[in-house]
């Protein structure tokens, strides 16, 4: 399957860019292809959604509107797309997705990994540049526990991981939520687990996103936990994207996704969420102004709900709340 996503055919200057309200322009797409998935995570935030809304397979997006949305995106310098899920492996026809998308700078997957072993290699074929793996503990019995994956389940992510890494679809960045009294003490464990990629592997640790109360027990101190990534690292560098910091500890590379009460990363939010089931949603905490484009007739159609949407966007965090 060839790579559709060529480097050179990019669009860096697009003629129009999609600016929100508040200043942020736009220039990345995250796009939920499916609510189904094959783990129940203890922590699942279901992409901000309530409950499932899209069903069964049969109303998942078609790879042809997904591309199409995609393909309006691009003309606004839309330059990056995250595809996620539920699971997004799931669906089969992820590749035949993938190999529609117009030129972009970076496409990239969230999954869990259990099917990444036998589908590393087809889906950089298809044009996926990246990926991000779920991986909260190197423990099988915590992970079956967090996760609800069957026996097994750890193993064949960690091979799909390797797979990743042989693919090239690097940097592979190891997510991992961080729960209080579960698996805040296996921090050093799983850097010395990526030391073996020699640089192709990142880890990155995230806060819990603390919005069901039953999960408040498991937060952990933040200020504690960046005050002791900062003494250990012999340098600390502060990317562009919501200011996130990325800390070099013995020549690997952690960074720390801090995005709970955080009015700095919602300031430099620059992405726009896409539903399972067919819609524009501005922020992920905010279910109350989703703009619905199942029903677009054409181009057109979409690209003046782009702009709708991108002109609801609200920073949640603040120093006034008026998302809530």
């Amino acid at each position: 399957m060839k790579h559709k996503n060529s480097r050179k055919d990019f669009e860096e200057s697009p003629t129009e860019s999609l600016v929100d309200p508040y200043g942020r322009k736009v220039t990345g797409l995250r796009i939920s292809i499916t609510n189904r998935c094959n783990f129940s995570c203890m922590y699942c935030h279901r992409e901000g959604e309530d409950s499932c809304t899209c069903g069964p397979a049969g109303l998942e997006m078609k790879p042809e509107l997904i591309c199409e949305i995609v393909r309006v995106a691009a003309k606004f310098g839309i330059q990056k797309v995250k595809f996620s899920g539920g699971e997004p492996l799931i669906r089969k026809d992820f590749e035949e997705i993938l190999a529609c998308l117009p030129p972009l700078k970076e496409v990239s997957v969230t999954t869990n990994g259990l099917q990444l072993e036998e589908r590393a290699k087809s889906l950089k074929a298809a044009g996926l540049d990246r990926i991000n793996i779920s991986l909260d503990t190197l423990i099988p019995e915590k992970y079956e526990e967090i996760t609800g994956a069957p026996p097994g389940s750890l193993e064949k992510v960690i091979r799909g991981i390797d797979s990743a890494v042989e693919a090239g679809l690097i940097p592979v960045k190891l997510n991992m939520v961080l729960l209080k009294g579960i698996n805040d003490n296996e921090i050093d464990s799983m850097m010395e687990f990526i030391r073996q990629y020699k640089g192709k592997v990142i880890l990155q640790l995230i806060e819990l996103m603390n919005i069901d109360p039953k999960l408040s027990k498991y937060m952990i101190d933040t200020k504690a936990l960046e005050k002791s990534l900062t003494d250990r690292a012999s340098d600390v560098i502060v990317r562009q994207l919501h200011h996130r910091k990325k800390y070099i500890i013995d020549g690997i590379e952690v960074e720390f996704v801090h995005p709970m009460d955080n009015s700095e990363f919602c300031a430099y939010c620059s992405r726009l969420r896409i539903t399972a089931d067919g819609k524009f949603k501005p922020c992920l905490l905010v279910n109350k102004n989703l703009v619905d484009f199942r029903e677009a007739k054409n181009p057109k159609e979409i690209e003046k709900l782009l702009k709708l949407a991108v002109s609801r966007r609200r920073p949640y965090y603040s120093p006034v709340n008026i998302s809530k």
